[in-house]
């Protein structure tokens, strides 16, 4: 068992080769029980569901609200233009992660990786990285272990709560939990993927939640998709070496300080943000009324 992301690092390169896959494995049988054949059936069955996901959601169909939907496939039809300024993998990724929160919005099945409304994230990465990398099963398998084993410890000492800790601790955990998984899915060690955990929070600190009409949609669909894009960035800061001059666990720390210090009307509760808008404050009386 891990408590902190050193910890983890340290494990993983001494105990198994750089594999936190296999860490991961080995840490929820001691929290759980779980067999290695059920840990992989599980998890098998949460790649089914993300990977769905992305296809399902790419659509024009809007949400029942009707603040959502259709943008996943405008992004699509941008991209097969071949007049796009971004990278192609970056942009697919966002794309892949709009669709996932979409779908979700439209009461779709989604693979809560940390939340639903970060659902998209992870998704994300994990397919473009697939497309990019060539990732077979197992790499995927080991991609989402990989991400569940830095999301363990993001969540025991900080937060993957929105009511808890704004955004930074949904969008932001689940970028960073992407980051970590890209780093080692592309040849990088356990330590360069606590650097890239390192780059998305700092990035993130301070992120609020404040979703229109309390509806996970506005902006939490194109957060996911933002989030997705610094995973790819934060995997190659580190790959190229790049080092944090603040410890990882120290920015965990501080995500769980900027957290728990945010008003209540910056943690989901609608009250402040976006939500407090003008714009917002009409929206969520259309939809729900006076």
């Amino acid at each position: 068992m891990f408590y902190s992301i050193v910890d983890l690092v340290e494990q993983a390169s001494t105990q198994y080769e750089g594999n936190v896959a296999e860490l991961m494995i080995a840490t929820e049988f001691e929290l759980t029980g779980r067999e290695r054949e059920e840990v992989l059936r599980l998890m098998t069955r949460n790649l089914e569901v993300m990977i769905d996901s992305v296809k399902l959601g790419l659509n024009e169909n809007h949400s029942r609200s009707g603040l959502t939907g259709g943008d996943a496939a405008k992004l699509d039809r941008y991209i097969k233009s071949g007049k796009t300024l971004s990278d192609l993998t970056v942009l697919t990724a966002a794309k892949n992660a709009i669709a996932v929160n979409e779908h979700n919005a439209k009461m779709g099945l989604v693979c809560a990786t940390p939340t639903a409304g970060s659902a998209g994230c992870l998704p994300a990465v994990l397919t473009a990285a697939t497309q990019k990398l060539g990732l077979n099963r197992q790499q995927q398998l080991d991609f989402l272990l990989t991400a569940g084993a830095f999301g363990l410890v993001i969540a025991n000492n900080a937060s993957i709560s929105g009511a808890e800790g704004g955004c930074q601790a949904e969008v932001g955990s689940a970028s960073a939990m992407s980051a970590a998984a890209l780093t080692l899915a592309a040849g990088g060690t356990p330590y360069q993927a606590s650097q890239a955990v390192c780059f998305v929070i700092k990035n993130m600190l301070g992120l609020i939640c404040d979703p229109v009409a309390g509806l996970v949609e506005v902006p939490c669909v194109k957060r996911n998709a933002m989030g997705a894009s610094y995973a790819f960035i934060a995997a190659d800061m580190a790959l190229a070496g790049i080092e944090s001059k603040i410890p990882v666990d120290e920015v965990i720390d501080a995500m769980y300080q900027v957290g728990s210090s945010l008003p209540t009307a910056f943690r989901e509760t609608a009250e402040g943000g976006l939500a407090a808008t003008p714009t917002g404050r009409r929206l969520q009386k259309e939809i729900f009324g006076e």
